[in-house]
């Protein structure tokens, strides 16, 4: 496999072996399929991954795209995700959603 463009984080909310912040209870990786079908809708060449707990509980579910190393809050939302989804195939940041 080589290595992808982007690669997108979703907060998993993963405190050693076990699920205990806020993003997960906020449906999080409900949205990780969503973000798999629309990267291969799009044909960006990109993966996205599950993390432990990003430690930003009040501004989640939180999701981070590197290289860009934008961070994002409250993707709690289909057309959040496709916001971001937008923004980056324009070579931009999603602004509204940008964790400052």
């Amino acid at each position: 496999m080589k290595k992808p463009e982007y690669h997108l984080l979703m907060c998993a909310s993963f405190r050693g072996t076990e699920a205990k912040g806020k993003c997960i209870k906020k449906d999080s990786m409900q949205l990780i399929n969503y973000i798999e079908e629309e990267i291969q809708d799009r044909g960006l060449d990109a993966m996205v991954s599950s993390t432990g707990c990003l430690k930003l509980c009040e501004e989640g579910p939180i999701m981070v795209v590197y290289p860009q190393g934008y961070w994002y809050k409250n993707v709690s939302s289909e057309s959040t995700v496709d916001e971001i989804l937008d923004a980056l195939e324009n070579g931009a940041a999603a602004t509204p959603h940008l964790l400052t």
